[in-house]
């Protein structure tokens, strides 16, 4: 039987290491409990100190091909930080936390947030009356702050908390129409109310398959941008497993829960499946 094989360095944000086993934040010391995943643009992994339990993530800093991806881990964690920043007071956000220090040395590709109890959203799970009314006014919040989240179509950005409630996380691609550097781009109105049209088709899509909104619900309409997007997105991811699975990282058509460490909510639902 065929054994896929690690993901070589190229392939990992971190290259050949792992997140740190110790980190220093806002001058509380936390130890490496879990690694949540690790791909090509982070590595995200839940730590435990004396004063609780926090997540922190680390973007890419993994050359490719010679070239430095440096200033592209520090460009995420600074933009996952503002929006975290930006929505603190939203329950159903994780608090921000203060700079990652790593052996007294600051990573400026890091961002740390609150640990929320819970697990990611899985598969049409059924949740309390309360949970997609919640989180289509957390998306409308987020909107009016003009802060679109663009990476709902991914269940495992949505944690199911211990208290019933739903809560966003990864907000590594969001995109926030009020950052300085691009506030001022011609026609960036239109591509701000495109990108939140699509937040809310995939929440009403994962509500959906819950049967959250009640059987004569209708089939949320795709937006026309998506539909174009995924012209090109399908093709492309489809080559990326190709690629991943000649490399011998997946197998068969290139699931991800083929590969030998796949992220927690894969390895969640994996395990739910075969019970």
């Amino acid at each position: 039987m065929s054994t896929a094989k690690p993901r070589p360095p190229l392939f990992r944000a971190l290259g050949a290491c792992e997140p740190p086993t110790e980190v220093i934040v806002d001058g509380n010391r936390y130890f490496r409990l879990e690694i949540y995943k690790h791909d090509s643009w982070a590595a995200t992994a839940l730590y435990s100190g004396d004063v609780g339990r926090i997540v922190c993530k680390f973007n890419r800093t993994q050359p490719i091909l010679g070239l430095s991806t440096a200033w592209l881990g520090r460009r995420l964690a600074a933009r996952e930080h503002r929006a975290l920043t930006r929505l603190a007071d939203l329950a159903t956000i994780p608090n921000p936390m203060g700079a990652v220090y790593v052996n007294g040395q600051l990573h400026r590709n890091a961002v740390a947030r609150k640990y929320i109890p819970g697990h990611p959203l899985k598969l049409n799970e059924t949740v309390g009356p309360h949970f997609y009314p919640l989180l289509r006014a957390t998306l409308t919040e987020m909107h009016q702050r003009g802060i679109a989240y663009v990476d709902l179509h991914k269940r495992e950005n949505v944690i199911v908390g211990d208290d019933g409630r739903p809560h966003l996380v990864d907000f590594q691609i969001c995109f926030d129409m009020t950052e300085p550097r691009v506030r001022w781009l011609p026609g960036i109105r239109a591509v701000f109310n495109a990108l939140c049209a699509g937040d809310r088709y995939h929440l009403e899509k994962h509500a959906v398959r819950a049967d959250a909104r009640g059987e004569d619900a209708p089939r949320p309409e795709i937006p026309t941008w998506l539909q174009l997007h995924r012209v090109i997105a399908v093709p492309f991811r489809q080559l990326r497993r190709r690629l991943l699975v000649s490399k011998g990282i997946r197998l068969g058509r290139g699931s991800v829960s083929t590969e030998v460490f796949a992220e927690d909510a894969v390895r969640r639902e994996s395990v739910s499946r075969a019970a």
